[in-house]
């Protein structure tokens, strides 16, 4: 299925209180497996910031952020700081977005890419305990467990790289407000993008 025709099903409006994850209430742990074989769990990294990222490299959404590599920079940026970032795949076998993991870690080194981690996540357990609907779906984490963002990347529902520059960033801006003891001004937005490809 053409991804771009599928946005518009991803973009539905969404009652943000039936998030699985509550914004302001403790984000919950997940266990899964790395794409180097490493176990990752939300509650070993308490005590720093966390970001999750849904990710599918097949979505033009996705490539959008990668081949421009505006989300390699975020990557580098905010782990540099300390923050947890971590990539998840929730794409079922034979779905768009699927990789093993020897495909994951070739895309890791062809892209650049520098999250903390890329965790597997075929059955999509991690991604129905958040309910991610689109890639990207970002999620920012305080150190104290509690989810204080949920949505978009940005502002700039599309697949044209030139709106980067433009846009105004939510994982960056609610990271930043965080840092400084401020309260996310933005903490929830609508998530565009591919559907996630879950198991059907």
């Amino acid at each position: 299925m053409n991804c771009k025709r599928t946005v518009m099903a991803a973009m539905v409006a969404l009652t943000f209180s039936a998030y699985a994850a509550q914004i302001g209430s403790q984000a919950p742990d997940f266990h899964g497996t790395d794409s180097n074989g490493k176990t990752e769990s939300l509650d070993q990294y308490r005590g720093k910031f966390v970001v999750l990222e849904w990710h599918n490299h097949d979505c033009p959404y996705t490539v959008k952020h990668y081949e421009s590599g505006n989300m390699q920079s975020l990557q580098k940026q905010w782990t540099a700081k300390g923050v947890v970032w971590f990539t998840v795949i929730s794409s079922a076998p034979g779905q768009q977005g699927y990789v093993d993991a020897g495909q994951e870690n070739a895309y890791l080194r062809k892209m650049g890419a520098l999250p903390t981690a890329a965790i597997l996540d075929p059955k999509g357990d991690i991604g129905h305990m958040y309910d991610a609907r689109t890639t990207p779906n970002m999620y920012v984490i305080d150190p104290s467990g509690k989810l204080i963002y949920a949505g978009a990347i940005d502002d700039h529902p599309t697949t044209e790289v030139s709106d980067i520059k433009a846009s105004k960033n939510y994982v960056s801006a609610a990271l930043a407000e965080a840092m400084s003891g401020q309260a996310v001004q933005t903490p929830v937005t609508r998530p565009y993008g591919c559907s996630v490809k879950y198991l059907r």
